[in-house]
């Protein structure tokens, strides 16, 4: 085994508190770090979403709502042992899977995405938000039962399982999610020991595969935006239009910003979506960048305190899972926001906890409920 390739997957770390008698925290399998996080940040959410909405309250309370649900499920997660999850994961992707594919044979085509399915007694469901927990569930689940770090037919196998998914989610087509699926996917592959001269080789390999893309898989309306990266202005009024106006938000904000409530692009109607996937360019222009400043604190705060957890875990599915969980969290944020600035295209990746939209956010609370219970139950245990 090299011991030169990451240590994150195979070092165990048994310096929590052993000796010490289990909180009441602990005893409740709830992280009171994650969890006063994660209130602030939704707290945030509502205050911005209040305003770049126009002061629509029935948003407000659906959102209040939707935070509501997912704190719930969060917390019901966290109570059940990280093997009820393991022995579930093969479970839960190939389930995954089938409903990825009848989306494909009998899905609902709403804006000319064909990316819901209904189930009958519960509604429309969006199988792709199941992949970005399945995914990473099931290529730590493969990856904790081999050697580390992996061979090549190992390696070779955990692409196949990440492929096979997001060849589906991106037919729908759903660029922006087949992207944070992937993603996760391989961050449990790199965490797992993947070898330097195997990433190089296939970002090497990668480059090639860009002109495939660009002439085969890729639809117009993406291309497009890919073109109106590099130059918004050529079409201002049409497809530059979202960077141009977000851009201008941000721009306008100043330091301090514009103050609550005091939004011009947002209240008029020039930032288009500004309660969603634009909504942190309406929060800029009433806060500025101290108040962007403070948001990427608390984001900070709760990507080092899920890299803790991860850390210090002993058991390979664990470490990985949650390791890859945090990963994924920050490509949310980052292409969010690289978005939303203009130096990435215009990916419909909404803000992690802030953008409105139920489903988004019980996703993304199912995964800190995770991580909670990779915590909690793993420190409780040593005594």
């Amino acid at each position: 085994m090299n011991t030169q390739q990451y240590r994150f997957s195979r070092h165990s770390h048994h310096f929590v508190g052993r000796d010490l008698e289990p909180t009441i925290w602990q005893r409740l399998h709830i992280d009171p770090w994650l969890g006063m996080l994660l209130i602030s940040i939704c707290f945030i959410g509502l205050t911005v979403l209040y305003s770049a909405s126009t002061q629509d309250t029935d948003m407000v309370m659906r959102q209040a709502v939707s935070y509501g649900i997912a704190f719930v499920i969060m917390l019901v997660m966290a109570q059940l042992p990280p093997n009820f999850y393991r022995t579930l994961t093969p479970i839960f992707y190939v389930l995954g899977l089938v409903l990825l594919v009848l989306v494909e044979l009998i899905g609902e085509v709403r804006m000319g995405a064909q990316r819901w399915i209904r189930i009958p007694g519960f509604g429309s469901v969006q199988p792709s938000e199941f992949m970005k927990l399945g995914m990473p569930m099931m290529c730590a689940w493969y990856l904790s039962k081999k050697d580390l770090p992996p061979t090549l037919s190992t390696i070779f196998t955990t692409l196949a399982i990440i492929i096979v998914p997001v060849v589906l989610i991106a037919k729908e087509p759903d660029l922006g999610t087949s992207i944070l699926v992937m993603a996760s996917g391989l961050f449990v592959l790199f965490l797992a020991g993947l070898p330097w001269w195997l990433i190089g080789s296939a970002v090497a390999v990668s480059v090639p595969l860009l002109w495939v893309m660009w002439n085969f898989l890729m639809h117009d309306y993406q291309k497009t935006r890919v073109i109106t990266l590099f130059d918004p202005e050529s079409d201002a009024l049409g497809k530059g239009w979202n960077i141009i106006q977000s851009q201008t938000a941000i721009g306008s904000g100043g330091l301090t910003g514009k103050g609550y409530l005091e939004g011009t692009q947002s209240h008029l109607h020039f930032l288009p979506e500004g309660h969603t996937d634009f909504i942190i360019a309406a929060f800029s222009e009433e806060f500025g960048l101290a108040g962007v400043l403070l948001l990427l604190f608390f984001y900070a705060c709760l990507l080092m305190r899920s890299f803790y957890i991860a850390f210090v875990n002993p058991d390979i599915y664990c470490r990985l899972l949650a390791g890859a969980l945090t990963m994924s969290f920050f490509v949310y944020i980052f292409v969010n926001m690289g978005m939303v600035g203009g130096i990435l295209p215009v990916v419909g990746v909404p803000l992690p906890l802030i953008s409105y939209g139920g489903t988004a956010i019980i996703t993304l609370m199912a995964g800190f409920g995770l991580l909670m219970c990779i915590h909690t139950h793993q420190t409780t245990t040593n005594y």
